[in-house]
């Protein structure tokens, strides 16, 4: 899907861009002139289907923090929270990003900046290349892959998740190899991009199962290809990482209070549900209050 077709349908995203940057963003577009907190990660943070994504809960819920805290200190006007900025982008990986200049400074200058986990097959690396802004485009295989997989034409490939499938059946062993260079590269670039974040960025798992502890090659579930020892070498440069699976009633939920129109049905039946929301926006909320206190 692409950037500007991930605002197509039922519900009124707002759509906006920030600055220089050629990417669309959920609305409605937010004042950058005082402090905020920036939200970078895929269709679960941009909050497809869903009126209030967690982006949004977690504002409304660290402005009430906000009230009972000036209202129990005796303020006369308690101040509200931070703004929170929703940079969601479906299908994004972490190339979307470290690619922008003009959202990698939107996210360098907020106050904290929280980052899903995202997959790392949408990235490019030694063995092919993505789109800058549509990660999931599938754009070249270098010499490298095609040495590995000589008897597949990469051509005929479109996009990433079809190309990876195709060798994962011809070749698990080979495929094996292509998923090691993804986790390397992923860990390397993740490891930048909290570098440049300095200490500021929260890592947080939107996904219904824990962090493997093992390699898992499989092409589901989400986020793809990523490991708890992974994340663990990224816990040392992030002020903290949230990796709480989705309980089953969230994952259960359905579409109920989800806004889609027809065509939509199926895509919405795979999307982040309210309650699934609600359980991230709950588990943020806290661990954001007590980071922004300690910057007071």
């Amino acid at each position: 899907m692409s950037v500007a077709g991930s605002f197509q349908g039922a519900l009124e995203y707002f759509p906006c861009r920030y600055g220089r940057s050629r990417l669309l963003f959920r609305g409605p577009k937010r004042a950058l002139d005082a402090p905020y907190i920036a939200f970078l990660g895929g269709a679960e943070t941009l909050g497809r289907f869903v009126t209030a994504p967690f982006p949004a809960l977690v504002e409304r819920a660290l402005a009430e923090g906000a009230k009972r805290t000036g209202t129990e200190s005796g303020e006369a006007e308690p101040s509200g929270a931070l703004p929170c900025v929703n940079l969601g982008v479906v299908n994004a990986g972490i190339d979307l990003y470290l690619g922008d200049p003009a959202v990698l400074n939107l996210a360098a200058r907020a106050e904290l900046c929280v980052i899903q986990v995202m997959g790392a097959q949408n990235m490019s690396n030694r063995f092919y290349g993505v789109h800058p802004r549509r990660n999931d485009r599938f754009l070249r295989a270098s010499d490298r892959l095609q040495q590995l997989f000589p008897e597949v034409d990469f051509t005929e490939f479109h996009f990433t998740l079809h190309m990876l499938g195709r060798l994962r059946e011809v070749s698990e062993k080979r495929f094996a190899e292509v998923t090691a260079e993804l986790r390397l590269a992923w860990v390397a670039r993740m490891k930048h991009l909290l570098t440049l974040l300095g200490g500021r960025a929260v890592l947080v798992w939107a996904a219904g199962h824990p962090p493997p502890d093992t390699h898992v090659n499989a092409l589901a579930p989400a986020p793809l290809f990523i490991e708890r020892g992974m994340l663990e070498a990224l816990r040392p440069r992030a002020a903290a990482l949230l990796d709480r699976p989705l309980s089953a009633a969230a994952l259960t939920a359905g579409t109920e209070g989800m806004v889609f129109a027809d065509f939509e049905a199926a895509a919405a039946a795979e999307a982040l549900s309210p309650a699934g929301h609600a359980e991230i926006a709950e588990a943020l909320s806290p661990t954001l209050a007590r980071l922004l206190a300690q910057r007071a």
